[in-house]
């Protein structure tokens, strides 16, 4: 009788698939962080994980585990290299949350054009003047590069063009796969991208070092605008906050962070053309739901023996054991 353990609150749908799948037992902690649930990992089949790490020590005290599966599409806080020598499945949802993602990049990018942390303070302290000043700008016509082109990419892209933006996409394994279709042409190099762009809205995965730093972000032009959804990391915050502090970039929207939750002398948090948000991109309750309900589904599959194999990132390193 498989058991499970659920590390991070789920939606209630999550929950009650599982209490309704036969054959099953489970744990549920629904604090996010490593602490809470380290202490029932020596007991799990399955693992539904949030955010939270799973570090190799954590990994060699789950002797029974056989399946990870991430309530989400990330996984650079699981240490994959563990799970590859214990030959232990990692699993992430499918097509769930790019829609949401997509959406919330453009409310950022809009927040950010629009001022709109400066205007809602201007209203709640009585600077009612600060109108005047015409810092808002329209994003209609405006030219829009998107790092990172895939699902969530190519929405974002269909949103803006709504929006009258032009649009081009930097995407390097895509430009070799074969670009898709859509409203994105490509970008024939980063830094290209970068000098044409008005605004930058970044959805590639993290690597050893930031894609955007200190070099990347010189390249835009002083009235651009930073968008990041996809991992802290990828963008460097320090050379971030420099660039807006002295005015080499205008203003930015930001969902992911380097440390999460971010300690509270960020250097972000005093940055006024800064809009931030908690890594909540994907979290509408929409999203939440679908969410919760297929990193559940694919423990139920697994065990079952009929998940779906794309699903499972380290393919690859289990069928050469």
């Amino acid at each position: 009788m498989p058991h499970v353990l659920v590390a991070g609150k789920l939606h209630p749908s999550g929950v009650a698939l599982l209490k309704s799948a036969p054959g099953i037992t489970f744990d549920y902690v629904e604090e996010v962080s490593e602490l809470s649930y380290a202490p029932l990992i020596s007991k799990a089949d399955g693992l539904v994980i949030r955010t939270q790490p799973l570090s190799a020590r954590t990994v060699a005290d789950a002797g029974r585990l056989k399946i990870v599966s991430r309530h989400g599409v990330g996984y650079d806080s699981v240490d994959l290299s563990s799970l590859n020598q214990r030959g232990i499945a990692l699993a992430v949802v499918g097509d769930v949350n790019s829609v949401s993602v997509a959406e919330h990049a453009m409310m950022l990018l809009l927040a950010a054009a629009k001022r709109a942390l400066r205007g809602d303070h201007s209203v709640r302290n009585g600077s009612w003047g600060w109108r005047n000043k015409l810092e808002a700008v329209e994003i209609s016509g405006k030219k829009l590069l998107i790092v990172g082109y895939g699902r969530i990419g190519r929405h974002l892209a269909r949103m803006a063009s709504g929006f009258g933006m032009g649009v081009r996409a930097y995407d390097p394994y895509l430009e070799r796969q074969g670009w898709p279709e859509g409203v994105a042409s490509p970008a024939s190099d980063l830094d290209e991208g970068l000098a044409w762009a008005d605004a930058v809205s970044v959805h590639a995965p993290k690597a050893d070092r930031p894609l955007i730093g200190a070099a990347e972000l010189a390249k835009l032009r002083p009235s651009a605008i930073l968008v990041n959804t996809a991992r802290g990391g990828v963008v460097d915050e320090a050379a971030l906050a420099a660039a807006l502090r002295s005015g080499r970039l205008a203003a930015a929207g930001i969902d992911v962070f380097d440390d999460e939750p971010p300690p509270q002398d960020n250097q972000l948090f005093d940055l006024d053309q800064v809009i931030l948000s908690p890594h909540v991109a994907g979290l509408t309750a929409e999203c939440g739901e679908r969410m919760a309900i297929s990193s559940v589904q694919n423990v139920l599959d697994f065990f079952a023996g009929r998940i779906d194999p794309t699903l499972i990132v380290n393919t690859a390193e289990l069928t050469r054991r």
